[in-house]
């Protein structure tokens, strides 16, 4: 006769007969990140209005005062803040990274037979989404706020299409970023370097017109190239694209390994 006990006893965890693959890891881990951003309303929305109010003070509050008028520095200015908003988000990524590291979640998934490639993959697709989402927000906004497109419409979604590159670039550098800092708290104070690369290149002002012993890292920093790529393509020309598609590959040459080394680590 069964015992009541008997009954109710649960089905025994058993192994799967193969681990599973990097593709399914990854995209686990991209699933969990996701889900963990979406249904905290205060990341998402707080990157909607971050990106609303640099680009309402830049246009309404300086903008008048740059030569030109507000409405010509919206046309110079947007397409590199679009270019460069991941720089601003980036912060929200290497805190995330960080806290899963230091709450023992990445611990718990390096206890799991999965290729360390997957969980740098999950975590960066899921991280390259919400990016996209933050660019297609600040895009619509600029043109808002007075931004014109001055070449064609497959001058622009290419424009777009280098933009969402840069989102994933510089993803995989804020991931380095959060597994090196002890905490969440240390990676927000790291993150603040970002901000360097941001104002001192041609985002907000040509990079000529900066005093002549901070032009060559104004020029030659890689977040420079990249937003003139960007302004390059609007105009119907890629003049400038082959320096940014090559500063992209060697970050993530550079960047992607040390990752995995890092996950690797624990």
């Amino acid at each position: 006769m069964t015992t009541e006990a008997t009954a109710i006893r649960p089905a025994a965890i058993t192994r799967p007969a193969t681990p599973p693959g990097a593709a399914s890891a990854a995209a686990q881990v991209a699933r969990r990140a996701l889900r963990k951003y979406y249904r905290t309303p205060g990341l998402w929305a707080m990157a909607v209005v971050q990106s609303v109010l640099f680009l309402f003070m830049f246009r309404y509050v300086f903008g008048g005062y740059i030569q030109g008028g507000a409405s010509r520095y919206a046309d110079f200015f947007v397409p590199g803040y679009v270019a460069t908003i991941v720089l601003f988000t980036g912060g929200a990524i290497a805190v995330a990274v960080a806290e899963d590291r230091a709450g023992g979640f990445t611990g718990r998934l390096l206890s799991l037979p999965v290729p360390r490639i997957s969980i740098v993959a999950g975590r960066a697709a899921a991280d390259f989404l919400t990016n996209a989402w933050s660019i297609l927000v600040t895009a619509a906004f600029g043109f808002l706020f007075g931004f014109r497109l001055g070449g064609t419409v497959p001058d622009g979604l290419a424009a777009l299409g280098l933009c969402l590159l840069y989102g994933l670039v510089f993803t995989v550098v804020f991931m380095v970023l959060g597994l090196t800092a002890p905490n969440g708290q240390a990676a927000q104070g790291m993150s603040m370097i970002a901000f360097v690369f941001a104002f001192i290149s041609s985002t907000y002002v040509p990079a000529a017109s900066m005093p002549g012993w901070l032009q060559p890292f104004a020029k030659y920093q890689p977040v420079t190239p990249m937003v003139d790529a960007i302004r390059s393509l609007l105009a119907g020309s890629a003049s400038d694209v082959g320096l940014a598609l090559a500063w992209s590959g060697a970050l993530l040459v550079i960047f992607t390994p040390l990752a995995v080394l890092r996950y690797r680590r624990g």
